[in-house]
This record gives C-alpha cells, structure tokens and sequence, in this order.
C-alpha cells in the first residue's frame, strides 16, 4: 500500500532484480520503474547497486549504468571478482548488499517508505532496522518464478510484499538477446 504523501526511496539489487525479471521472461525498463514510483508517493530517492568488471574494455551493463546516472538514479558500483567455478563456467561476483544498507539506514530519518527490490535474505536485518526506524519496507522479488526467487525470511520481514510479475504491464518490456542488467 501506498500513500501519494509518503516519502519514497527505491533501492535496487541490480544484479537480483535482472535474474527475477529473466526468471519470469521480461526486461525492466527503468524509465517506467521510476516513474511508476513516483506515481505513487513522493520519490525521495532511486538507488541502483551493481558491481562491474575491471579491466574490461567494454561491459555490457555500462549503458544501462551510464543511462540510469543520466536519468535519476543514484548509481553504487564496485568492482567485480571473476572466478572460474567447479564446472569451468566464468562466473563474476560483485555484493553491495552492505553499500545498500548503509544508504539505507542514513536515509531513513528522511523517508517514510523503502521499495527494496531484491529477494536476498541477507538484507532481512536491513529491513527490520528500518521498521525499527518507523520506515515502512515493501520488498519487490517473485514467488511465481521457479524458483521463488525470494528468500521467505525477506518476505516474512517485509511489511508488504509485491510480485515483480504483477509489475509486469507497467515496468516491463520484451527481452533482448544480451546479458545485461536492463
């Protein structure tokens, strides 16, 4: 639930948020995200946190990056670690998740309302500090994706739950054919 008073902060997993709109056969389309928040309360902030590959000439993600920073998002990034796992797959590992709660707990004498759009259970203490703080938290991931791509401790935490796909006809787009995180 949302009142058009409240002051509003979106702060978005990247990485999490791309893995359960592709879990579900859909692209965000971050232009709508933002404006879709600021439809329902006075959006105060919009964070987005994904960490990138040093060393690389060209990153996919660096164009959503650059045109999130251009178009009002706060952008947290970090450099990745690429590692090869047991199978040989390349795999890259980037957690801001304590850059996210950092933000989020300075931010929260300033806000009434946090949307966290991840489904990582690691950020269940983050919202129970903010609910500490007064701050309403509503948690944006999917139980409809298989899997669920939520951690039930989140969503237990949280004190309103909304279904990524539910989003869908209002944040949403076709897929491209690229590994970024737009």
């Amino acid at each position: 639930m949302f009142y058009r008073d409240e002051r509003l902060a979106l702060f978005i997993d990247g990485a999490n948020l791309h893995a359960t709109g592709k879990a579900l056969g859909f692209d965000i389309d971050y232009k709508l995200l933002r404006q879709e928040f600021m439809n329902r309360g006075r959006l105060i902030r919009a964070c987005y946190y994904t960490a990138l590959l040093d060393g690389d000439e060209y990153s996919p993600i660096r164009p959503l990056v650059d045109w999130l920073q251009y178009n009002g998002f706060t952008m947290r990034t970090k450099p990745a670690r690429e590692f090869t796992d047991a199978q040989g797959r390349r795999k890259v590992k980037g957690n801001l998740d304590v850059e996210l709660t950092v933000d989020a707990l300075e931010l929260a004498d300033r806000i009434d309302h946090v949307v966290l759009f991840s489904g990582d259970g690691d950020l269940r203490a983050l919202v129970e500090a903010l609910q500490r703080r007064g701050v309403r938290v509503s948690v944006v991931s999917s139980i409809r994706a298989s899997p669920p791509m939520i951690a039930d401790e989140l969503r237990r935490q949280a004190d309103d739950f909304i279904e990524l796909d539910d989003l869908r006809e209002a944040i949403g787009r076709t897929p491209r054919a690229t590994g970024r995180e737009d």
